[in-house]
């Protein structure tokens, strides 16, 4: 008898506590819209600087992506193309080539090279000099192509490495919440500290959903623009071979 007495006031109980919690639980959305409506005026703010940081990165990811698969694309026909030209030595139907493919990263380094080599092709002797010319030319366009496809990657760096801490700033006004919740309740139940820790999470969720792909997305362009140095690095080496060659040419 006092078993089953023990048992019935034990199951009164646990069902008390579970209509308490289930009850407090309800009380509190955990959809998009109710969590954006609990936030206060600072964690709100937090997310609306933490969304145009995103809109910012996957500007940027979309402008380089489509820039780096152009000029992937262009400097694929360009190349064999311009090959074939120098191989026959027409130099102007190279510098035409080079100018319909404007936005392969190789055809822009080559057409400097090229027009500085033309430059000084009518003196009938191709000195040292030129070649050196033609050198500097290719440097100087190297860098400036360089400069063009790493446009965008620092800033898609800066918010890969402070997204997390944006999101960490929300964290602390939520957790300030939740305690004002608290003290303001005179209670620690769910409801009193809902408001607060809904912030935190999805700030700090929010955080990492813009840094994780931002940083994911700079490795790998940075990774890219490394790969597009060495294809200019090895166009504008065989360019100046080219150069030294057709010098040994006229000298024969």
């Amino acid at each position: 008898m006092f078993v089953a007495n023990l048992a019935a006031l034990t199951f009164t109980h646990m069902s008390t506590m579970a209509a308490w919690f289930f009850q407090e639980q309800a009380a509190v959305g955990w959809d998009p819209i109710s969590l954006w409506h609990q936030m206060g005026i600072p964690a709100k703010a937090v997310v609306i600087i933490l969304f145009v940081m995103s809109g910012w990165s996957i500007g940027v990811m979309i402008d380089r992506a489509m820039a780096f698969s152009a000029a992937r694309k262009q400097s694929r026909a360009f190349a064999p193309a311009v090959a074939g030209a120098l191989r026959d030595g027409k130099i102007e139907e190279a510098i035409k080539v080079a100018e319909r493919n404007k936005k392969s990263h190789l055809a822009k380094v080559v057409t400097s090279g090229l027009m500085e080599f033309r430059a000084h092709q009518e003196s009938g002797e191709i000195p040292g000099e030129t070649i050196e010319a033609s050198k500097r030319a290719l440097e100087r366009t190297e860098a400036i192509v360089h400069a063009e496809l790493k446009r965008g990657l620092g800033g898609l760096a800066t918010i890969g490495s402070t997204a997390p801490f944006v999101g960490l700033l929300g964290t602390v006004v939520g957790i300030i919440n939740a305690f004002k919740g608290i003290q303001s309740e005179k209670a620690t139940g769910l409801a009193a500290v809902a408001g607060g820790i809904s912030e935190a999470l999805v700030t700090t969720a929010i955080g990492l959903f813009v840094a994780i792909p931002a940083v994911m997305m700079f490795n790998y362009l940075t990774g890219r623009v490394e790969a597009f140095d060495v294809e200019m690095d090895n166009s504008s080496s065989e360019l100046i071979d080219y150069f030294l060659k057709r010098r040994g040419m006229r000298r024969s």
